[in-house]
């Protein structure tokens, strides 16, 4: 069984949305199919057929999440430092072509969201990055071709 490294913010949120999905939504959907039972004949249901459909999907969810939380391996963020990049790290860099700064921390694949400046450990530019310092210059192979990054800072906490 593969460890899943995740920061403490991360395995939080994976555990409330555990939480909501068996205090809040599976009691939710249960009453649903009961009601949709209730109008009779189950093959024409469509009310049926969707609450039976959210059922599964909620339930398949509640099994990847308590698997994520069964293999975490929670890292606290607030206690690492050093001027390498390693999981954890808020790392700056620049596009060596348009000079333009983005700012990512180095998260675990569950809690990834670039749009939010988390990266994922398992994404290329996450793995070409770390063990880099800061003025290390690194190449990704990107789907729209090469670019390259300087690393500008790097910061824990």
């Amino acid at each position: 069984m593969d460890k899943a490294p995740m920061t403490a913010a991360g395995y939080d949120r994976l555990l409330e949305e555990l939480r909501h999905l068996k205090t809040v939504e599976r009691p939710t959907v249960i009453k649903a199919i009961a009601e949709a039972r209730e109008h009779g004949d189950l093959s024409e249901n469509a009310e049926y057929h969707a609450a039976r459909e959210r059922q599964s999907f909620i339930e398949g969810r509640v099994i990847e999440l308590e698997d994520w939380i069964a293999r975490a391996e929670v890292i606290d963020t607030s206690k690492l430092s050093g001027d390498t990049v390693k999981f954890g790290a808020t790392v700056t860099l620049a596009d060596e072509e348009s000079d333009e700064h983005s700012t990512y921390q180095i998260v675990g694949a569950t809690e990834s969201d670039i749009a939010g400046g988390r990266l994922s450990i398992t994404a290329p530019l996450a793995r070409t990055l770390i063990g880099k310092a800061v003025g290390d210059v690194v190449e990704v192979t990107t789907p729209n071709g090469s670019r390259s990054y300087e690393i500008v800072e790097v910061a824990f906490g």
